[in-house]
Parts: C-alpha cells; sequence; structure tokens
C-alpha cells in the first residue's frame, strides 16, 4: 500500500511540473514582454552626423561602423562600466546599464577598426598602429542619474581628418606594398574635446598588385585643433620590404574634411602633365567639406 500511494505522489508531481513548462511557455497576463535593454539608463544613438543610425541599421547601409563603444565614467574620470557592440548584434546602438545614483561622465564610440580602442583614460582614448585608423565617431555629456529610469538619445561627430591620397599611374611590377608614415596629428584623442594629445608617428600599409592603376589610400589621423598640417612619406616596398620609391608631402588637413591628394607616383619629372588623373568621383556629403590637390 504505501508503495502505491509513493507512485500516485510521484505522478502527480510529474503531472503538475508538466503543466507548470507549458503556462512558462505562455505570456504572463498584465505583464509586458522584455525588450532585452535592461537597466535605470538606456543609451541610444539615433544620429551619426547627419545620418539617421537607425536607417542606416536597417539599410544594411555600407557606411554603418563596424564597432560601438559605450562607456561611463565617474566624474574624476575613473572608467565604471564599458558595452561594446560589434556590427550585427542585436540591438545595435542601443544598451542599457544599471547606475547608482549620482553623476557621471559618458563617452559613445563608434568606429571601423580592427578592435576597439584602450578607454581606460577618457582624456586619451588610444587607437594604435596595429589596429588601424579609421572614421571615428564620438558623444560626450555629463549624466545625473537618479531613482527614475532615464533615456540618453545621441548624436555622434566626425572627429577624423582624412587625407584620401591617390596613385593615379600603374603601379611597377616590382611593387607589392604601399607604405605611409605620417606625423603632425595624433593617434589618441580627448573624449573631452575630440582633439588629438599625442604626436604620433602613424602608419599605414596596404597590399597592391602591379599594373594596378588609380589607386586610393585612407590616411586618418585626430588633429589637435580644427586644422592642422601633416608630413607624410609614401614609400613603394617590394615583397622584402626593401623601399623603392618614395615620396614627401605637407598637407593641409581639416577637422570633418576629406582632403584629396592625387597625382603620379611613379612616373619621372619629365612625363608629360595629362598622364595624371584627377578624381571624377562626386562629392561625399556625409563629409563637412572636401579639398583637392595634386603632386
Amino acid at each position: 500500500m504505501k508503495i502505491l500511494r509513493f507512485l500516485y505522489v510521484l505522478l502527480f508531481v510529474t503531472l503538475a511540473s508538466c503543466e507548470k513548462v507549458i503556462l512558462d511557455d505562455e505570456e504572463p497576463e498584465n505583464e509586458p514582454a522584455s525588450t532585452e535593454v535592461e537597466g535605470n539608463v538606456v543609451l541610444r544613438i539615433e544620429q551619426l552626423g547627419q545620418m539617421s543610425f537607425q536607417a542606416m541599421v536597417k539599410d544594411a547601409d555600407e557606411e554603418l561602423p563596424a564597432h560601438l563603444c559605450f562607456a561611463i565614467y565617474d566624474m574624476g574620470g575613473t572608467r565604471i562600466k564599458q558595452t561594446n557592440q560589434k556590427q550585427g548584434d542585436k540591438n545595435y546602438g542601443v544598451v542599457g546599464m544599471q547606475l547608482d545614483e549620482g553623476d557621471y561622465q559618458l563617452v559613445l564610440l563608434a568606429h571601423n577598426s580592427t578592435k576597439n580602442p584602450t578607454m581606460t583614460n577618457l582624456s586619451k582614448i588610444q587607437f594604435n598602429n596595429s589596429i588601424g585608423y579609421t572614421d571615428t565617431y564620438l558623444y560626450y555629456t555629463t549624466l545625473s542619474v537618479t531613482e527614475e529610469q532615464q533615456t540618453v538619445t545621441a548624436s555622434l561627430d566626425r572627429i577624423v581628418a582624412l587625407c584620401r591620397f591617390v596613385i593615379s599611374d600603374p603601379i611597377p611590377e616590382s611593387v607589392t606594398q604601399m607604405k605611409f608614415q605620417y606625423k603632425g596629428g595624433s593617434g589618441h584623442f580627448s573624449a573631452l574635446s575630440g582633439f588629438g594629445v599625442t604626436n604620433s608617428t602613424q602608419i599605414v600599409t596596404r597590399q597592391v598588385q602591379s599594373g594596378q592603376q588609380y589607386q586610393v589610400f585612407d590616411l586618418y589621423t585626430f588633429l589637435h585643433q580644427e586644422e592642422g598640417d601633416i608630413t607624410l612619406t609614401a614609400m613603394a616596398l617590394d615583397a622584402a620590404g626593401n623601399g623603392l620609391y618614395e615620396r614627401n608631402f605637407k598637407i593641409p588637413m581639416a577637422q570633418n574634411q576629406v582632403t584629396w591628394l592625387t597625382g603620379n607616383f611613379f612616373a619621372g619629372k619629365d612625363d608629360p602633365d595629362q598622364w595624371r588623373l584627377t578624381p571624377n568621383i562626386p562629392l561625399d556629403k556625409r563629409w563637412g567639406s572636401e579639398a583637392f590637390y595634386t603632386y
């Protein structure tokens, strides 16, 4: 009899647990579905420059940044929290954080480098030669957190200057890579100002193939102010890394500006100017301005 009672109890427990599993799959009454963005502070990117960020995500825009960084610092500059997203993540551009009441500094960053920069110090956010320098957007503000939930809607501004270096003539057979070494800007910037804070030597290396013509190389930097010059050494290397051709330039730059520098890199001085090609590309309205120079 005791065994029979035990079997009845076991059967009852089993049926009850099965019913619970079914009920858990249903939406609870009078309880909204989870938004999957939790916390008393919600950070939402609305704009990149003049572009709608959510429209870029929806349209899978090719200009959509590869990485987003959301960082919280106390008022003394100590980093409290950081959340990073990569393109393709769910809720890309929206992050929820749980913060204690108080005052904070908020830094949002959008970029296309291979890895995220070092953001321990908001006054010296560090990109480097190994991860590369790319189009970069920044948002900075101070934030007062109370017991009430709040949403921060952010518009990020472009803080880089871009030199678009163009080689019009064909790449010689012996050349396998182009190396660009430049100074005058910085690989590190302050989130407080959006300007560069070190005198970096920035290096960009790109593989090329012989016969290629009208090659475009994008060289980004953080200027120390809205306008400034960079000194650029452009080198053509062989497979062993030996320098075959070299030219030096001084290039005027400006924040949120594309500076085109176009010419025949390998041609001799006696070659006619008509071999030089100029960019036949429409203006990029996503940048503040563009300037054109030839060499």
